[in-house]
């Protein structure tokens, strides 16, 4: 059963969403909350598998909530659910796994929850029905891509990407395109090969084969295809310190 946290500071919401996700029995609610800073304590306490958050609190945004909740481990799955439609591309960039409108529709929820139970049915197969998938072991990953499974050899991405609400694995011959979410993914890659630069951008270091200065103390990688990947600021520091620039 999925664990779930909901942000919103409309009782009413918070309540039809609430008997919408117990009436599916997928969900268990672990807590709730109409702000930020109560939201940030219960979520990094409580460990929810799922957090369905609003955009437009009353003295909050809950974009900066999931920018937070990407800093967690384990990070959880993020699923907006908000009156506004034109946060979607702003919502998809922070990995969001899906973008709910109120008012809430029974059948729109029951596909997020279907799409997020899938994607741990995938996790449980690598690590515990099918040992010999595990990416320590065999050094691949698996991806649904048009509900097929395919196995990716992890030394062969150059890098991965977060795209208008979809993922993107670049490889040297290929690129595949997928709804997992970028932070899902995250978790399956080996992190002493594997670096976030940019909220948007996942890198290979065995495969960067250039470091270019960009503007405001940006920089872009060139990749051993040559495209370029670019390193935000906040990413920065991370990566001097791995490369040693």
């Amino acid at each position: 059963m999925l664990k779930a946290y909901i942000v919103d500071d409309e009782p009413l919401a918070r309540d039809e969403l609430k008997y919408l996700l117990i009436q599916s029995k997928r969900v268990k609610i672990l807590g709730e909350s109409d702000c930020l800073e109560d939201a940030v304590v219960d979520i990094s306490r409580l460990k929810p598998d799922l957090v369905f958050l609003d955009i437009e609190l009353a003295e909050d945004n809950g974009l900066q909530l999931a920018k937070h909740l990407l800093t967690l481990d384990p990070i959880p799955a993020i699923v907006f659910a908000t009156a506004y439609d034109e946060y979607a591309l702003q919502a998809f960039e922070l990995n969001a796994l899906d973008y709910l409108l109120k008012p809430f529709d029974e059948n729109r929820i029951q596909k997020t929850l279907e799409k997020i139970q899938q994607m741990q049915r995938i996790g449980e197969e690598e690590n515990t029905i099918h040992p010999s998938l595990k990416k320590d072991h065999t050094g691949k990953i698996a991806v649904l891509v048009d509900e097929r499974i395919i196995l990716l050899t992890c030394d062969d991405i150059l890098y991965l990407e977060s795209f208008e609400g979809k993922s993107i694995i670049k490889m040297m011959e290929h690129t595949y395109k997928f709804s997992e979410a970028l932070v899902v993914l995250e978790k399956k890659l080996n992190r002493g090969q594997f670096i976030r630069v940019h909220r948007s951008f996942i890198v290979n270091m065995d495969h960067i084969i250039e470091i270019e200065p960009w503007f405001n103390s940006t920089y872009h990688l060139i990749m051993k295809d040559r495209s370029k990947v670019p390193v935000s600021r906040t990413y920065v520091k991370k990566l001097k310190q791995l490369l040693g620039f």
